[in-house]
């Protein structure tokens, strides 16, 4: 070989070399590549798993928690519940039904800050009522968030009750209180002029009344929804708290021409507190009283239905329109406002009649038809007679008996 084969050879194998350590090169660089995105791939995983895994106390805290609460990962799936989730369709393993409930996690988890609002829900269980719900978002980690949601329905409910009694009770309070005032300056004023001043004074008399029986039933609605058990229970006789109901509606009923009509069964008991009853009773009567035409009668029949007493007051009044009977229970509604400020009325007795029978374990149903009058009827549990009653009447058909037999007493 000659020289200039020598030089060709010399650069060819410097040409190869040269290929050889760029593929070298490439091969080590792809691998370093390789060993670099794994690294950084098993890195990311790690802190994917890390940021999916419950933090420590999580769950025992929804176990003994009594509100609806779950642990919700990115792509709002249930990782963990409470024992009472599921009554919002929170179930383990699926996704949240409910979009008001992914976005509140949604932006806690973005945020990476507690978010709270009030939502409302419909329940997954039978009855699906809607409910009012204060719900609230914690970011747990990266990905989860704690979502608990309490049921605040009730408690509105209640202190929106509360907010209307005062409101309504004030507003009651003020006409008679008003009208009082206005009299007793009209008095005043009168004077000289004996006959101006005993029709005011009379005015003033029923402005009186109707502030006191307004004011004695709100003691009583207010007692009636605050004590939690009765103060006196006993077995006590439907017979008696019907007398005693229709004695004190007497007065009333005779000037008003309407005459009341006792029926059905006797002897029957129920137990519970003789005085509530006798004026839930009683305010029935009086309704019936005062929505009848003169000359008609109120009807009150005592019957058993199953293991109940049903006491039903029945009126050939006015009756009452089908859109008011939904309401017709509720503290200070009248249907008719202008009889009512004729007949005193404080649009309390039916509400105390409710609260009334509903303390006595009973429920109160309505009939009515505009123009054909309305049946009230109470259901309370039927009561077996005390033994003393039982003994009172063997005594009594004994004693009866052996008149009727020597047809003189022994």
């Amino acid at each position: 070989m000659g020289t200039e084969g020598a030089i060709y050879s010399l650069r060819m194998g410097s040409t190869q070399a040269a290929l050889l350590g760029l593929l070298v090169g490439l091969v080590i660089g792809v691998g370093v590549a390789v060993l670099i995105a794994a690294a950084y791939g098993a890195r990311r995983r790690a802190r994917l798993a890390d940021a999916t895994v419950i933090p420590i106390g999580v769950r025992e805290v929804l176990a003994g928690i009594e509100d609806a609460a779950a642990v919700v990962d990115a792509s709002g799936t249930v990782q963990a519940v409470s024992a009472v989730a599921e009554g919002f369709g929170l179930r383990e393993g699926e996704v949240v039904p409910d979009e008001q409930v992914r976005v509140l996690a949604r932006t806690a988890r973005v945020n990476s800050a507690p978010a709270a609002e009030n939502l409302t829900l419909r329940r997954a269980y039978s009855p699906a009522e809607t409910r009012l719900i204060a719900a609230r978002a914690i970011p747990l980690s990266d990905r989860l968030v704690l979502v608990i949601m309490r049921d605040v329905t009730e408690r509105e409910r209640v202190e929106q009750m509360r907010r209307d009694f005062v409101a309504n009770t004030s507003h009651e309070l003020k006409t008679p209180v008003g009208a009082v005032s206005l009299l007793a300056e009209a008095i005043e004023s009168a004077a000289d002029d004996p006959e101006q001043v005993r029709a005011f004074a009379s005015r003033l008399t029923a402005e009186v009344s109707r502030l006191s029986s307004l004011t004695s039933r709100i003691m009583n609605l207010s007692r009636l929804q605050a004590a939690d058990e009765l103060g006196e229970v006993r077995e006590i006789s439907v017979d008696e708290v019907i007398a005693s109901a229709i004695e004190a509606n007497a007065i009333q009923a005779g000037s008003a021409g309407v005459e009341i009509v006792r029926g059905g069964m006797r002897g029957l008991f129920v137990r519970g507190d003789r005085q509530i009853l006798s004026e839930a009773i009683g305010n029935l009567i009086a309704n019936a009283i005062a929505y009848s035409p003169r000359g008609s009668e109120v009807g009150i029949g005592v019957k058993t239905a199953g293991d109940a007493v049903e006491i039903a007051v029945t009126d050939r009044g006015i009756g009452i329109p089908e859109e008011d009977q939904q309401r017709i229970f509720e503290r200070f509604y009248r249907t008719d406002h202008a009889r009512s400020r004729r007949t005193g009325g404080t649009g309390l007795g039916l509400s105390i009649v409710k609260h009334a029978v509903q303390r006595h374990g009973g429920e109160v149903r309505l009939w009515s038809r505009p123009g054909r009058g309305s049946t009230f009827t109470i259901s309370l549990p039927l009561a077996t007679a005390p033994a003393e009653d039982t003994a009172e009447k063997r005594r009594k058909t004994k004693k009866k008996h052996r008149k009727d037999t020597n047809g003189v007493l022994a």
